[in-house]
């Protein structure tokens, strides 16, 4: 089978969870797929990030030369090389993509974000007309690949009807492929390491870790519910890709928490190691990475119960839903104050994790593009054969 499959993601010096994703799933893919012959696609914006390539995979460079070329090589350029390699299937793992005629098309969408409403999408980012004309396009292009799509993939089951229904696409066309724990990610539990971070950090006291940019305030509300003592023993942290929300700064302000902006990987795994709790009450998540991350690093689970994160935790976190302060903190209390109860959390959070594989997820898709080419040559065999004359 030949397979090719939309690597730019890989070429663009990005980060997040898509990113996380492609970086993770195509080695793996890569490394199983001995017997077929991959195409990747990626372009010369940046450095391609994945060497030294099996010999049965080939690597095509676009052109690309300023933002105009992204739009180029989506809606014209990588159809027509990819036509031109006569593939069997095209995976555009990124959200949106436009195979060629004769190829299957595979499409992820990460979320269903870039399928509501236009008004509903913008509402969510700066008003700025670069960003309004980038969600238009996303928009648009993610509906059109939906509907051209012969599968898609996602990743999770709440993503999985959620795109379903905004989409009005085919639940059984929709598999589910989740993410998985990074090689970097394990519990740090050596003294020195979690010294100098501690030191790097000013971390005197036990502190609870979250992402600053994930509904912070509804932990900030919880927090002032807590008791003096509980308060005055423990720190919160934040980390954030880019600058949180005011209220986080507020926090910041009155000395109850402390602001890491985008902090080194590294660190931020000593950080989920120390952590007496990781706290993420989201609004809405297709997936929640940073969960999976925390549990494979042994940091006990409090955590909203919106979209996917049920699914990803399973019974390894305690829940409530994302705007109650109250339970939320009743939550904190269970954690901060019992250390049967933290120690409980933190072994489940391992043996969930432990259940996420990229090396299986990778089979999956790998199985899931040989069922796409088996049902479409079974579908060619009966034209065909309902095309013959009967004999006379």
């Amino acid at each position: 089978m030949r397979i090719g499959i939309d690597v730019r993601y890989l070429s663009h010096g990005l980060t997040g969870g898509v990113h996380t994703y492609l970086f993770h799933l195509i080695p793996a893919l890569l490394q199983q797929a001995a017997g077929h012959e991959l195409v990747l696609y990626a372009d010369t914006k940046r450095p391609f990030e994945l060497p030294d390539l099996p010999p049965y995979v080939t690597l095509r460079l676009l052109p690309y030369s300023g933002s105009w070329s992204s739009l180029l090589n989506d809606l014209l350029v990588l159809r027509r090389t990819a036509a031109q390699d006569r593939l069997d299937v095209l995976h555009f793992p990124a959200n949106y993509g436009f195979a060629p005629a004769g190829a299957r098309s595979v499409v992820t969408l990460h979320d269903v974000i870039n399928l509501l409403p236009l008004a509903e999408i913008i509402r969510g980012h700066s008003k700025d007309a670069r960003t309004i004309a980038a969600m238009t396009y996303l928009h648009i292009c993610s509906l059109a690949s939906l509907r051209r799509a012969d599968l898609v993939l996602t990743v999770s089951e709440h993503a999985r009807r959620e795109i379903a229904r905004a989409g009005s696409y085919e639940l059984d066309r929709i598999v589910a492929v989740p993410h998985a724990p990074t090689p970097d990610l394990h519990r740090v539990d050596d003294p020195n390491t979690l010294a100098v971070v501690r030191a790097r950090y000013g971390l005197q006291q036990p502190f609870v870790l979250a992402d600053g940019l994930k509904n912070p305030a509804v932990l900030v509300r919880a927090w002032a519910l807590l008791s003096e003592d509980l308060r005055n023993a423990h720190r919160l942290i934040f980390f954030a890709r880019r600058e949180p929300p005011a209220v986080v700064r507020q926090a910041e302000a009155l000395g109850i928490a402390r602001v890491l902006i985008n902090p080194p990987r590294a660190d931020l795994v000593v950080l989920y190691s120390m952590a007496a709790a990781f706290v993420f009450p989201s609004w809405i998540e297709g997936f929640g990475l940073p969960l999976l991350e925390a549990m494979t690093c042994g940091a006990p689970i409090v955590a909203s119960d919106r979209g996917a994160i049920p699914e990803v935790v399973g019974d390894a976190g305690l829940l409530a839903d994302a705007e109650d302060d109250v339970t939320l903190a009743r939550h904190l209390r269970t954690v901060l104050e019992s250390a049967a109860a933290a120690a409980q959390l933190r072994e489940r959070g391992f043996a969930r994790a432990s259940q996420f594989s990229w090396r299986s997820n990778a089979r999956q898709v790998l199985d899931l593009y040989s069922q796409l080419q088996r049902t479409h040559k079974a579908r060619i065999d009966k034209i065909e054969t309902v095309g013959k004359a009967p004999n006379s």
